[in-house]
């Protein structure tokens, strides 16, 4: 019995063991079911958008965004429509047939763009170009309210403009800093696109400091973008990822109309200057050097043996002007304003236009390989002003010389230069004939074009030309060219 017994009750061990591990695998197996995926092994958690969305950004920013709707009347062209002036016709339908010459009559010109409501008590940032004439702006905001807005004041250099409504307590996004925005930050472009509706689009700061010479504006600072911009943004906001308002949303640069990812937007600070002096006087002062200014190339830097390309190269000096009372000369470079870098001729024409008339400034230029430093006072650019004109960027003229440079040249007599609508006083070789295979021609010299000087010495004969291009040996030769678009440097690579 005892042997059975003992044979017996390792059994029953064995069993109750056997019982237990199943009830513990049966359970990890009803726990398994009842486990979330996301603690089951090898699964993973279900992915959260919120870390990846602007909607936040969006949600602030978007109602201070609206539309921009104008109205304007214009007279449409006379028309004519010949063959209702045919004897033949007239002949058998009299009176009853309408004349030929159809009178013009006023149509009303619709404009759609988009505005920033950029502080609670009603002032709205947006293009010049969008309420350019306008008789009738109105403006809507994204809760469906139409408002009537009046034009506070436009600035057709900066293509800006400032709007006004009678109305408190709006949502309103201050001007940013835009001159922390670095290329590589993720931008938003908010506006209403092609009129369907407030539409945002995403993408980077692509370039700074742009100028496109796209539009009237003589001051162009853009920030570049890839975010898609159409017609009808004009004048929205560009924020950054932060909601910051970074830029006025300004021009696309499109073969077709569409966008193809460079927009450009006017920067915030100096959309800052122009409201504020908007706002208080209705117009805009800009400073005024007194000077034409040009590009400082390449082939300038060789030839002037300075190195790296930098600053605004001065191919003329208003007579009278700040500029030359403080004694800046032709032919200076000027690498500084106020001991702030100049990195080109852009940059030196927007920092100028940014002061007020009658403020103090230094100016540093490189001559003669040595910088040196000029005090003056600023005065004021006048409001017609416009590109080519003085403080901006000269036409880049030509340059000539008969053989190494490909040209026949005479000296210029007081009666050539009046035939060439020049001052009688003009000195230099006229250009008479130009070889359109020669470095002349490529550098954009035509016939009447006149060499004033080469590289900084002056020239009256073309023994003198001949002798200034053999000095300057291989490197490019610098001529100061005159015509009836002004005065300016040009580099010319003369034949060996």
């Amino acid at each position: 019995m005892m042997i059975l017994s003992s044979e017996r009750r390792p059994a029953r061990r064995l069993g109750v063991l056997l019982s237990a591990v199943l009830a513990v695998v049966l359970g990890a197996v009803a726990a398994g079911a009842q486990t979330p995926a996301a603690e089951q092994v090898g699964a993973q958690a279900p992915r959260t958008y919120a870390t990846n969305s602007y909607a936040a950004v969006v949600s602030r920013a978007a109602p201070a965004v609206v539309t921009v709707r104008s109205q304007r009347r214009v007279t449409a062209s006379e028309q004519r429509i010949p063959f209702l002036d045919d004897p033949t016709l007239r002949e058998f339908f009299g009176d009853r047939l309408p004349q030929g010459r159809q009178v013009p009559r006023p149509e009303r010109q619709r404009g759609l763009g988009s505005g920033v409501i950029v502080s609670p008590d009603g002032y709205i940032l947006t293009n010049h170009h969008v309420v350019e004439g306008a008789e009738q702006i109105t403006i809507e905001l994204t809760d469906r309210r139409t408002l009537s807005a009046k034009l506070v004041g436009s600035d057709p250099p900066s293509d800006l403009a400032v709007l006004k409504v009678d109305v408190a307590g709006l949502p309103s996004l201050p001007l940013g800093d835009s001159d922390r925005v670095q290329v590589g930050d993720v931008v938003l472009a908010i506006g209403n696109p092609l009129g369907i509706g407030q539409t945002v689009t995403s993408g980077i700061i692509s370039a700074k400091g742009r100028q496109t010479g796209l539009g009237d504006g003589s001051f162009e600072d853009f920030l570049q973008t890839d975010a898609a911009i159409n017609r009808g943004n004009s004048g929205g906001a560009l924020i950054s990822a932060d909601g910051e308002l970074i830029g006025i949303n300004s021009q696309i640069l499109s073969p077709s109309g569409g966008s193809i990812g460079i927009g450009f937007a006017i920067p915030s600070n100096m959309a800052r200057d122009v409201m504020s002096q908007l706002v208080k006087s209705g117009r805009v002062r800009r400073g005024m050097v007194g000077v034409t200014i040009q590009p400082v190339t390449a082939d300038i830097a060789a030839s002037l043996d300075i190195g790296q390309p930098r600053g605004a190269l001065v191919s003329s000096v208003m007579p009278g002007g700040p500029a030359e009372r403080a004694g800046l000369r032709r032919g200076d470079i000027i690498v500084a304003v106020n001991n702030a870098p100049v990195a080109d001729s852009n940059t030196f024409r927007n920092t100028v236009a940014r002061m007020q008339p009658g403020t103090p400034a230094s100016v540093t230029v490189l001559r003669d390989g040595r910088e040196q430093q000029f005090r003056l006072t600023l005065g004021e650019l006048p409001a017609e002003t416009s590109r080519g004109g003085r403080e901006g960027e000269g036409d880049d003229p030509g340059e000539a010389e008969g053989g190494r440079l490909g040209v026949t040249v005479e000296p210029l007599t007081p009666e050539a230069a009046a035939r060439l609508e020049l001052p009688r006083d003009t000195r230099g070789l006229a250009i008479t004939g130009v070889n359109s295979d020669g470095p002349a021609a490529e550098a954009g010299l035509r016939r009447g074009d006149v060499i004033q000087e080469v590289n900084r010495q002056p020239v009256r004969t073309a023994e003198e030309l001949r002798a200034a291009l053999d000095r300057a040996g291989t490197r490019p030769a610098l001529l100061l060219v005159t015509n009836e678009r002004g005065t300016g440097y040009v580099t010319v690579r003369p034949r060996r």
